[in-house]
């Protein structure tokens, strides 16, 4: 029961997938507990997210939990075809392909929640806007759900406003282990490689504009630094702004960036951060990326109306010659560079991220009825719930572990002092 493009490419997802095993400690442990315990026992799990080796290796520790598991993409252009073969070849049942259409996207998205599944793990909401919006049926099922990433997190708690969130859902994002590495160390590298490997040009000396200084801003300005760029972040946050200074960075508009930038990168969650009007400013040659969860950070359907022309550049480049005679480069598509155009966050990062979802999903179900009965502090149905602390902590603590570092620990006197 799959749906996948081509199964004979297994041979090549299992090695892509046992190399990242190797390197992911955390989830190595908790899949030997889980073979040991099955939390997820005669539960069926819906998994959407970038559906790459690391991925691969959370949906096999889910499915040693003894889940069933039906696992899609969520991006057309982050699924890697031969890992979804090995995941088939294994037992489990995928339905994406890389390139998918925006029709193909959708099937595959509804293949995973037509089946009623117990558990959701989302990657920016795709499937708990789906089941909510055509599959109202199956939402009495769902014990709940976990969310991976900022962009989803704000769709949850749009619904938890409007009273229309149906089933609990934990912001696997708002837990330190996971923005504070994943978003910053972690997109921080993978964009760069991205970039890098799609665009084969140097970094050192090239002005690169960084649109958003969140987390993943940070981790981006920071590795664009690293590599020798003279950086600029745009922000509409006169906080973050504040820190961007103070961490050395040039702050300005993104009118005043445009016809300066080299390279943009955008990270903000948002729409239009690149829009007609600063598209018009650049110089010729300048090149627009996205890291945000959504196509819509560059606005690409409104460049794409502006050109004059369109070619393929290069793979995953495509050039738009604008009237004035200046030529704009957008890698991915507008997607997710680190995806579309690379392998996404080291294994060692994802490692904490996806310790962080299997171990929020483990309890989900162990503490399902304490979900009940909450209510917001507008007196609406709590839906939208932080990881656990102690689930956090624990992650964090077996890291360390997992690289023989120790800690100090608090004294009783020292605990009383600080009123713990």
């Amino acid at each position: 029961m799959s749906e996948i493009r081509n199964a004979a490419l297994w041979e090549s997802g299992k090695l892509k997938i046992e190399w990242v095993i190797a390197h992911m400690d955390l989830l190595r442990g908790i899949e030997k507990r889980f073979a040991e315990e099955k939390p997820f026992a005669g539960l069926k799990i819906a998994l959407s997210v970038h559906l790459e080796a690391k991925t691969a290796y959370l949906c096999k520790v889910l499915a040693a939990g003894g889940a069933e598991m039906y696992v899609t993409g969520s991006n057309a252009l982050s699924t890697q075809d031969d890992v979804a073969a090995a995941l088939v070849h294994d037992g489990l049942n995928v339905f994406a392909w890389y390139n998918a259409t925006p029709e193909e996207y959708e099937s595959h998205l509804e293949n995973v929640i037509k089946v009623g599944p117990d558990l959701i793990i989302d990657d920016g909401g795709d499937l708990v806007n789906l089941i909510h919006a055509k599959y109202p049926e199956l939402l009495g099922r769902v014990i709940g759900g976990c969310e991976e990433t900022t962009t989803g997190i704000h769709r949850l708690y749009s619904m938890e406003r409007a009273g229309t969130l149906k089933f609990p859902m934990v912001t696997v994002n708002d837990a330190d282990c996971k923005h504070l590495f994943d978003n910053r160390y972690g997109t921080g590298q993978s964009v760069w490689d991205g970039i890098n490997r799609t665009t084969n040009l140097i970094v050192a000396g090239k002005n690169v504009v960084v649109a958003g200084y969140g987390w993943c801003g940070k981790g981006v300005a920071m590795r664009a630094k690293g590599l020798g760029a003279s950086v600029i972040v745009t922000e509409v946050d006169p906080v973050r702004a504040i820190e961007a200074v103070m961490d050395g960075f040039k702050v300005m508009s993104m009118n005043e960036a445009a016809p300066l930038g080299d390279i943009f990168v955008t990270v903000t969650g948002c729409r239009d951060v690149v829009g007609p009007e600063h598209l018009m400013l650049m110089k010729d040659g300048a090149i627009c990326c996205n890291a945000g969860h959504f196509d819509v950070e560059v606005d690409v359907a409104s460049l794409r109306k502006m050109a004059v022309s369109s070619f393929a550049a290069r793979n995953n480049i495509e050039g738009y010659r604008l009237e004035n005679g200046r030529c704009i480069y957008v890698l991915g598509e507008g997607k997710l560079v680190n995806l579309a155009c690379g392998d996404g966050h080291p294994a060692e990062i994802m490692d904490m991220s996806f310790a962080i979802q299997a171990l929020s999903a483990e309890y989900l179900v162990k503490h399902r009825e304490e979900f009940a009965g909450r209510v917001t502090e507008d007196g609406k149905q709590k839906m939208v719930f932080r990881v656990p602390a102690d689930v956090d902590r624990s992650v964090a603590m077996q890291k360390l572990r997992c690289w023989g570092i120790s800690i100090d620990v608090l004294t009783g006197i020292q605990r009383e002092y600080l009123g713990l």
